[in-house]
């Protein structure tokens, strides 16, 4: 008898049963000590449920680092009959996270694709203003966007947003860069970053919180799935081709550089893996 059969209808089991958990409505996480002058870390969501998504990095920083970490909602969906309902999900999902919330406008930016930036560019000038806006008022240490072939339109919108954004900041704007990934994956990401159990609980919990997007969709659900994959991946485009798996069960895949002298350098040689064990911090000096 193959007795990898009772593995897999296991994992199936699980995640039948998983649909029946609660949605949301769960207690704020004890927040960490952060003193009132760190610096910030921003991160730009696409959609609301990409700060929970792809955030585990952005939650190790908050609670390892001792960084302030601001969701930036760039857009709140293309369904308008959606938005107002998102950006309550999405406040809660922050507030369960410790995470400060910072609105491009009452329903978010529009449109923010790459053919908006081709066919309209005066819309365009209009939102990249927004954004440096926010870079201005925040003056981030650490940046979050996702990579140049994400697949979804706006989060391909979102990256040359942020980055023309960046372009128009003052000669002497300097920060660091990570750039995400979930739709598309990245060819070249440079940092494996270990999730832990207690860490991934958090993040599934707090996707939980855009109750209306996983009612339609569990995708919360497949999101260990999802970042013991990355390991795999991890394993052999960051650590090199035939060396050695890192012991992680979870993992999330980030390009990590920096903005100086208005351009993204490296910050490293090849790539890097970072356990649990060691304080992201390390990253940013």
């Amino acid at each position: 008898m193959n007795p990898y059969i009772k593995f897999v209808a296991d994992n199936v089991k699980l995640i039948e049963e998983a649909k029946a958990l609660q949605l949301g409505g769960f207690s704020p996480l004890p927040r960490p000590e952060i003193p009132a002058d760190a610096p910030t870390t921003l991160f730009f969501s696409p959609h609301p449920d990409d700060e929970c998504i792809s955030g585990a990095l952005a939650l190790r920083i908050a609670r390892e680092a001792k960084l302030k970490l601001i969701n930036v909602a760039v857009t709140l969906g293309s369904k308008r009959e959606r938005q107002l309902e998102r950006l309550k999900e999405l406040q809660a999902a922050c507030d369960y996270l410790g995470y400060g919330l910072q609105t491009t406008g009452s329903r978010g930016l529009e449109k923010v694709t790459p053919r908006t930036r081709r066919s309209d560019p005066p819309l365009w000038a209009e939102m990249v203003q927004v954004i440096a806006d926010i870079l201005t008022k925040h003056h981030p240490r650490v940046i979050f966007f996702p990579h140049d072939r994400d697949w979804n339109g706006t989060h391909l919108g979102v990256h040359h947003l942020v980055l023309d954004a960046l372009r128009k900041m003052p000669a002497d704007f300097e920060c660091y860069t990570v750039e995400t990934e979930f739709w598309g994956a990245m060819d070249d990401p440079n940092l494996l970053i270990e999730v832990s159990e207690h860490d991934l609980a958090d993040l599934i919990a707090a996707t939980t919180f855009h109750v209306g997007e996983v009612k339609r969709n569990p995708y919360h659900l497949l999101l260990p799935a999802w970042m013991m994959d990355n390991v795999r991946r991890g394993a052999e485009i960051v650590g090199g081709q035939g060396g050695a798996a890192p012991d992680f069960k979870f993992a999330t895949l980030y390009r990590l550089q920096k903005w100086t002298k208005g351009a993204t350098v490296n910050v490293f040689e090849g790539g890097r893996q970072l356990p649990t064990r060691l304080n992201v911090g390390t990253l940013f000096p």
